[in-house]
């Protein structure tokens, strides 16, 4: 391969076999093998991930974003997609849809005995508001140019008013 077709793949093609995973989990309820693809990339709009969920775990809290779009890819495996308040039973070869905006909280749950696989896509609007209604909390998130991040979360009750600490 010549060094330009080299650069070109760096910067377009991943192997999610061959991408570093990082393991997230908050015990008893939370356990996933996350392996970010975008990271890196010449995308700028889209996120990706392999996330592989523990036998009887989660894979992030049940929450709902203002701005981003996902799209779920099950891979391998069965559970449940929690969404809405209602619980859907999802199988390797399901795609779902989860467009931004409160109609649609949602979390991946495996409710089998054995890993569950899925690709996920999202978009990576910025900037990001997430809330969490089980916990009442609220992420703020922006992307600087330079690929920082501010992130900052909090509930509602811990709210400063508009004006404090102003001149």
């Amino acid at each position: 391969m010549t060094e330009p077709a080299r650069s070109l793949a760096e910067k377009l093609i991943r192997n999610f076999n061959d991408v570093k995973t990082q393991r997230e989990v908050r015990d008893p309820l939370y356990d996933t093998m996350c392996a970010r693809l975008a990271q890196g990339t010449a995308a700028r709009k889209l996120g990706a991930s392999i996330d592989t969920v523990a036998p009887g775990k989660r894979s992030c809290p049940y929450h709902f974003h203002y701005a981003r779009e996902e799209m779920f890819v099950v891979l391998e495996g069965q559970g449940t997609l929690r969404v809405a308040n209602e619980e859907l039973p999802i199988a390797a070869g399901d795609v779902i849809f989860i467009p931004p905006g409160p109609e649609y909280p949602h979390q991946i749950i495996n409710t089998s005995g054995a890993p569950l696989k899925y690709l996920s896509i999202g978009t990576t609007d910025s900037p990001e508001l997430v809330e969490y209604p089980d916990s009442g909390k609220y992420a703020a998130a922006a992307w600087r140019e330079d690929g920082s991040i501010v992130h900052r979360i909090q509930r509602a009750e811990n709210s400063v008013d508009y004006w404090d600490g102003e001149p």
